[in-house]
């Protein structure tokens, strides 16, 4: 690890925050975002669906149980940056391979330490997320605001099809065959369906719908991912041709663009959720889970309006028959989960996988199974 430098993170509304650099110093720019994870700091960065982001963590130390190879969520880094409040490179923990800062480093991902996290995570989620950047210190603030009003906004921004893979990935299996459309997948999610016994095939995320349906699927899975669900209009087309051949599973990006393509509409969230502290109530068993969550964009309600204030499961009408409620955010009151009966079809918001995170919905996982019993 290189000895810190003087940096600062900037954000496009001209705020300022100072600090060390610690990762990569080049810096650059990003949405600057925040998770409130206590643990779990490699599996976020190695989480596809960070794509185009710099993470501020809210915890303040992060680090302090070194890096390993189990906690990898794909082949490496996504997000481009973090911002801590301490970071630390202890490799003595009992299952560190490596120290932290030395794997941003080793990696090529940019980090400042020593910023005032909770003042950064205040005006984000009173202005909302932003684009932003990590700076060196012999870059002018001038210069860096030019920097950042280059760098598009997330809202219109296919990273999807940027971190889908370029050719199918077969996992064996003996039970049920799960096939995928790779907008991002994380390494946890697979690992819940191979414990499971299924086997799974990834496909690139453009692969045509005769091309999926060509992999006799017992189930459709539609995964997790970056970036603007209406950016992807090719995967939704895809998606709506599919709906109905084969029962059909979509966990958060996948949730998202299933909604699309049965008429609904999304909505970028002011600051989204990220972390791994979220209650989300299941409307069909009453029960309260306390989820890991990481999106920026939400479905809107049958209403026209982005929450919901009842904890019944409302009806929408769509192209495919009705969508029912049937996981309902506790924090915001946005939709978590559908169930489209006629379409043989289920969605959730969050990730029920758990990697890392609490672990109390995983069981979705066979009730996913269920449904391809029932297909």
């Amino acid at each position: 690890m290189s000895e810190p430098t003087p940096g600062y993170v900037l954000l496009e509304d001209g705020s300022r925050f100072d600090g060390m650099l610690c990762g990569n110093t080049g810096g650059g720019t990003g949405e600057v975002v925040f998770n409130t994870s206590m643990t779990g700091y490699q599996e976020a960065v190695t989480d596809p669906s960070y794509a185009g982001q710099i993470i501020t963590f809210t915890y303040t130390m992060i680090g302090n149980y070194g890096v390993s190879a189990a906690a990898m969520e794909s082949d490496g880094p996504h997000a481009r940056g973090v911002i801590m409040r301490e970071g630390r490179n202890n490799a003595d923990a009992a299952s560190a391979e490596g120290g932290w800062l030395d794997w941003l480093q080793a990696n090529g991902v940019w980090a400042i330490t020593g910023v005032n996290t909770r003042a950064l995570v205040r005006h984000i989620r009173d202005k909302g997320a932003m684009r932003g950047g990590i700076f060196p210190d012999s870059i002018p603030t001038g210069e860096a605001l030019g920097m950042i009003e280059n760098e598009p906004s997330m809202a219109g921004s296919d990273f999807a099809s940027q971190v889908s893979p370029e050719t199918p990935i077969e996992h064996a299996g003996q039970g049920p065959h799960v096939v995928a459309l790779d907008t991002g997948i994380k390494a946890s999610i697979v690992n819940q369906f191979l414990e499971r016994d299924c086997r799974v095939t990834l496909l690139p995320c453009l692969t045509g719908a005769s091309d999926v349906m060509a992999r006799e699927p017992d189930l459709i899975f539609l995964a997790n991912g970056p970036g603007d669900p209406a950016a992807v209009s090719a995967v939704t087309d895809t998606i709506r041709e599919l709906i109905g051949e084969k029962p059909m599973v979509g966990i958060c990006l996948g949730h998202q663009l299933l909604s699309r393509a049965v008429g609904l509409e999304t909505f970028k969230l002011p600051f989204g959720h990220r972390g791994s502290n979220h209650p989300v109530k299941d409307l069909e068993t009453g029960v309260i889970e306390i989820t890991s969550q990481n999106h920026g964009f939400a479905v809107v309600g049958p209403d026209g309006a982005g929450t919901i204030e009842t904890d019944e499961p409302v009806r929408w009408q769509t192209s495919h028959g009705e969508a029912v409620l049937s996981h309902i955010n506790l924090y915001d009151r946005t939709v978590e989960g559908l169930r489209l009966p006629d379409a043989k079809a289920m969605t959730v918001q969050h990730h029920p996988e758990a990697g890392p995170g609490p672990r109390d919905a995983r069981h979705l996982f066979d009730r996913f199974l269920d449904l391809a019993k029932e297909g």
